[in-house]
């Protein structure tokens, strides 16, 4: 049994060189703002010495496009880390504009030693801070 991962949120800003030629934000921007916001659940929740050791690196984004963003629309990132298995973890990223969902993001991502730039997995007490202790 794993226990659900809490969702993390992060604010987005949108920066006028996120707005492409048709007045709302370019779609590679929410690539980035996944980016921004899985690398920073992994700084604000993981240990300082595992943040140093590690690093993430993306290994495929499956988003689906719902609503544009636009110049100062107050955008959030909500990170759900859906599990961690071998070098690997899964995550869920739904980017919303207030209640309005604006992009729905399956992501994977790999996880390298900082120094070797070699895959590396994450010790389960480690993955704990995520998830809390797992059963069974």
């Amino acid at each position: 049994m794993t226990h659900a991962a809490t969702p993390f949120d992060v604010p987005i800003p949108v920066d006028p060189a996120d707005i492409d030629f048709m007045g709302h934000v370019n779609n590679a921007s929410y690539l980035k703002w996944v980016q921004t916001a899985v690398l920073s659940h992994w700084q604000k929740l993981a240990p300082s010495d595992e943040v140093a050791r590690h690093l993430w690196v993306a290994l495929k984004h499956e988003i689906t496009y719902r609503k544009p963003a636009f110049l100062n629309d107050e955008v959030v990132a909500t990170v759900l880390l859906e599990k961690v298995q071998g070098v690997r973890a899964f995550y869920e990223t739904i980017i919303r504009r207030g209640d309005e969902v604006l992009a729905e993001v399956k992501s994977s991502w790999c996880c390298i030693d900082a120094k070797t730039l070699r895959p590396a997995r994450i010790a389960e007490h480690v993955v704990e801070h995520f998830f809390g202790k797992r059963e069974g």
